[in-house]
């Protein structure tokens, strides 16, 4: 399989998920189903929930609500594109513009990668910088792309959540049980 190529010679956007604030189940599935009007028809996968521990976050950072959704781009989509309408999503959902880095929030969307589109600009960094060593990322990835070759490294999904070692705490939550704990 191609690094970035699922079968019909289409690229593979995946876009990671989070939420620690109000009904993050809620909003996390919210956001998925906005999602789907960014893909090709019949393209999107989507990984289970999970609860996260937070990574590099303030001190008393509830867990997260995790996610991560792939698809075929739908005609037109460019990363530019994407990523301002992945943070207008986030504002609507509560999210302020500026707010400090890995502060609690409503809905935090990533651009993970963007078929083997790179980035190096002020404004985003892609593939995603920190996603290929983070396991609230890696975990729902796996469930949905796990032959997906990381841009620039040439590991697999799969590959990298076998390598990584972290004391990062993640349980799937099954769709039946998938409830908010205060």
């Amino acid at each position: 399989m191609g690094h970035v190529e699922m079968g019909d010679g289409m690229s593979l956007v995946l876009v990671g998920l989070g939420s620690n604030q109000g009904e993050s189940v809620a909003i996390v599935e919210a956001a998925i189903q906005r999602l789907q009007a960014y893909a090709a028809a019949g393209s999107m996968r989507r990984s289970s929930l999970y609860r996260t521990s937070p990574v590099d976050c303030p001190p008393d950072t509830g867990d997260f609500i995790n996610a991560a959704v792939g698809f075929h781009p739908r005609a037109g989509l460019t990363p530019e594109t994407l990523l301002a309408d992945l943070k207008a999503l986030e504002q609507e959902f509560g999210r302020p513009a500026v707010s400090p880095r890995n502060a609690p929030r409503p809905l935090d969307l990533d651009l993970l990668a963007f078929g083997d589109e790179r980035r190096d600009t002020p404004r985003f960094q892609l593939p995603h910088p920190r996603a290929a060593d983070r396991l609230f990322v890696l975990a729902p990835l796996t469930e949905i792309a796990p032959e997906f070759e990381w841009p620039g490294n040439a590991c697999t999904v799969q590959t990298l959540l076998e390598a990584l070692q972290t004391d990062e705490h993640v349980e799937r939550l099954s769709p039946a049980v998938a409830t908010e704990r205060t």
